[in-house]
C-alpha cells in the first residue's frame, strides 16, 4: 500500500489553522485568525480578533462606524497580535505567521518586534490603504518576507461526526 496522495500541505494546514481559529471571533462582520509556527513547523501560537481577557463581548460594542467609542476599532485585538501575545513562551525569531487577511500597520509593528521573517497571508482585500501600504514599506525595510499562499483548493471540509473518524 502507498501513502495517501491527497493530503494537505504545510501552507494548507497552518492557513487552515489560522482559518479554524477565526471561527472563535465574536466579530459579525470580520473573522480572522492566525498561526505563529516555528521553523520546525510546531504552532507555537494562535489567535482570532476579539477583545482582551477580562473584558465581556457582551460589554463592547461591535459596530463598524459611527462614534469612536461606539464602535468595534478602540477595544478589538487583531489576530496576530492575539497569536504573538499568546505564543508558548517561546523567542519568535524566525518563525512564520500565517494570517488570513495581510496584517495592518499596528500588527506589522508587533510582527517586526517579535522577530518574525515571514508572514504568510490569505486575502488582501485591503491593499492599496494607506494602512497596508504602511505595513508593505515597514516588511520591506525590515527585511520580513511576505507572500500570498498558495492552496491547491479552495475549500477543506471538517466533520465532527464520529462516523467519519
Amino acid at each position: 500500500m502507498e501513502k495517501r496522495p491527497d493530503y494537505i500541505s504545510w501552507d494548507e494546514y497552518f492557513m487552515g489553522v489560522a482559518l479554524l481559529s477565526a471561527k472563535r471571533s465574536k466579530d459579525p462582520s470580520t473573522q480572522v485568525g492566525a498561526c505563529i509556527v516555528s521553523e520546525k513547523n510546531k504552532i507555537v501560537g494562535a489567535g482570532y480578533n476579539g477583545l482582551p481577557a477580562g473584558c465581556s463581548d457582551d460589554d463592547f460594542p461591535w459596530a463598524k462606524q459611527g462614534e469612536f467609542l461606539d464602535t468595534k476599532y478602540p477595544f478589538v485585538c487583531h489576530a496576530e497580535l492575539n497569536a504573538i501575545l499568546n505564543n508558548i513562551g517561546m523567542e519568535l525569531k524566525g518563525c512564520k505567521i500565517y494570517t488570513a487577511l495581510f496584517p495592518c500597520n499596528e500588527c506589522t509593528k508587533a510582527i517586526i518586534q517579535s522577530g518574525i521573517s515571514e508572514v504568510i497571508f490569505l486575502s488582501d482585500k485591503y491593499e492599496g490603504t494607506d494602512v497596508f501600504k504602511a505595513s508593505r514599506l515597514m516588511l520591506d525595510k525590515a527585511g520580513v518576507r511576505y507572500r500570498k499562499v498558495q492552496a491547491r483548493m479552495d475549500e477543506l471540509r471538517l466533520s465532527f461526526n464520529e462516523a467519519d473518524v
